[in-house]
């Protein structure tokens, strides 16, 4: 003998609501995106989430820059790790980095 309509959808809306549970318990946390920011012209967000000047030619090292790059390029990166990776790696440094 089949249970009832109203006794088998009782049972299903529960078994449902019971997945549900044990799935937002089993289930990584979801965690905000990151802001966007928003750099000017020729500037790019570093990992510190702050606008830096973008790798640029020059005669001579602009103010702020802390590396040429290989490519003759100067860099305004505010750590090592990444310097002028776009521009054939760092070809000297111009001030200690973290």
């Amino acid at each position: 003998m089949s249970k009832p309509p109203a006794r088998r959808a009782a049972l299903a809306t529960w078994l449902f609501a019971a997945c549900v549970g044990v799935a937002s318990v089993l289930a990584p946390h979801a965690t905000a995106a990151p802001a966007l920011i928003a750099c000017g012209a020729g500037e790019y967000a570093n990992v510190d989430r702050v606008c830096v000047p973008r790798p640029g030619q020059a005669t001579a090292a602009p103010d702020g820059a802390t590396a040429q790059c290989e490519d003759g390029t100067y860099s305004s990166s505010r750590h090592r790790r990444g310097t002028c990776s776009h521009h054939g790696g760092v070809a000297r440094w111009l001030v200690a980095l973290p």
